[in-house]
């Protein structure tokens, strides 16, 4: 196996050459300033179809942007892998032509039948609200976890549970900051950013973990909250147990660490925290699960969090009514009752890492050994132009991280990885 290097940390996170300082620092003005404003990266031209109608009257005004916050200003929108559909209109391809989605980490297995059937029966219910409490989800949960339904919270995806932390524990006024493990996911930031915040981002290690003493180093009188991807995405890494423990036992109180455990149930590894533990033990931890990955439930959007209860009274009051829907509280309840459903994610995401890791060891390539259902893969040249040209041959893989020749790639079905496989060997063997 070809591991990541720490001579490699100057090439691929420039923003970490220099021994020192150790982290960078965003306030939410600068954190953006590199690149292209919200507007100028996602702005669409007008359709023929909709041109005529969504056209302003020559006679109205300008929006005055003035009347918009500012740190909503300064926000990038999310940018999801692109979706099946929309690649086959940008390609002109038929639509009968196959793609291979391998750029979101879902769950290519599909989800558990037992979901699918709930769904089918919630289906007659759609016309009532749901319920709002997410009351027998709760209690499912609640004996998944051996925990009280005070414990928990639901979120329309566990993003949302990120939205509420921002909500219910940033205060601008107050001098509130966040640390950031570089890269992770991106949506730590918007957290801060929307409560226009500043955060410290510090980048990981050189095998590409979180950096546990050095956030530790970052933490002032104003850090309130502390994120730790575990797995990290977009490396699948993972910290190890007593990394994380003694973390906890060096913060002060008035930081709270928010440990994301989206990809949880395809850890292999024994050394990886358990973050229920650290609830129990009375901790200001939130742990963060979702149904979108192992469970493969993620067009449904539905995510929880664990914590203390009083913590989880806090973030409820800023949560929206209705904020689960009927559908997806349903076929999450029945998922947690087919463990069958993990045990198929996890052998085939096992097989699957095998087969990827030989074929680029053959290839000569470098990647992150990883804990979750993706790899990280250093193709050796620009990773955009890669990117384009799988994307040519029908197979979506995502790029970005502020790492110029990393791709992710998620792990599929023996069919679709050797898909994968065999596309980016002739891409790279036409380019050499």
């Amino acid at each position: 196996m070809i591991h990541y290097k720490a001579a490699y940390l100057k090439e691929f996170m420039p923003d970490a050459a220099p021994p020192a300082p150790t982290t960078r620092v965003f306030d939410t003005v600068s954190a953006v300033a590199p690149e292209a404003s919200a507007h100028e990266a996602h702005s669409v031209a007008p359709t023929a179809a909709t041109s005529a109608s969504a056209a302003p009257s020559p006679d109205a005004a300008p929006l005055d942007p003035a009347i918009i916050r500012p740190s909503v200003l300064r926000l990038r929108p999310y940018v999801p892998g692109k979706p099946i559909e929309e690649v086959k209109r940008e390609l002109g391809l038929p639509p009968d032509f196959p793609i291979e989605k391998l750029a979101s980490n879902e769950n290519v297995l599909g989800p558990s039948p037992r979901a699918v059937e709930a769904m089918q029966s919630a289906l007659q219910d759609v016309w009532l609200y749901p319920d709002d409490d997410c009351f027998a989800l709760k209690n499912a949960l609640a004996a998944h976890w051996s925990v009280s339904s005070e414990h928990l919270l639901i979120g329309n995806g566990s993003d949302e549970i990120l939205h509420f932390l921002g909500l219910a524990l940033l205060d601008r006024e107050r001098g509130d900051e966040a640390i950031i493990g570089d890269p992770s996911f991106v949506q730590y930031k918007s957290a801060a950013m929307l409560a226009d915040c500043p955060f410290h981002l510090v980048p990981l290690t050189p095998d590409m973990r979180h950096d546990l003493p050095a956030m530790r180093e970052r933490v002032n009188e104003r850090t309130r909250l502390l994120f730790i991807a575990n797995p990290n995405n977009p490396t699948g890494t993972v910290v190890t147990r007593r990394e994380f423990e003694a973390l906890l036992r060096d913060l002060p109180p008035h930081v709270v660490v928010v440990l994301d455990q989206a990809y949880y149930e395809y850890v292999e590894s024994d050394e990886s925290p358990e973050g229920l533990n650290s609830v129990r033990d009375g901790h200001n931890v939130i742990v963060l699960h979702t149904f979108s990955k192992a469970y493969a439930l993620a067009g449904l959007r539905v995510g929880y969090c664990i914590a203390r209860p009083e913590l989880t009274s806090y973030l409820s009051q800023v949560r929206g009514p209705f904020n689960v829907n009927t559908l997806a509280q349903a076929a999450a309840i029945a998922s947690l009752s087919d463990p069958a459903q993990i045990e198929r994610a996890r052998a085939m995401n096992a097989a699957g890492k095998r087969q990827l890791e030989a074929a680029l060891a053959a290839m000569q390539l470098r990647w992150v050994p990883s804990e979750a259902n993706f790899l990280l893969v250093d193709c050796g040249r620009e990773a955009r132009f890669v990117a384009a040209q799988l994307m040519k041959r029908g197979v979506i893989v995502r790029v970005g991280f502020g790492l110029e020749t990393w791709l992710r790639v998620t792990v599929g079905t023996q069919a679709m990885n050797e898909r994968f496989i065999t596309s980016l060997r002739e891409i790279l063997q036409a380019a050499a």
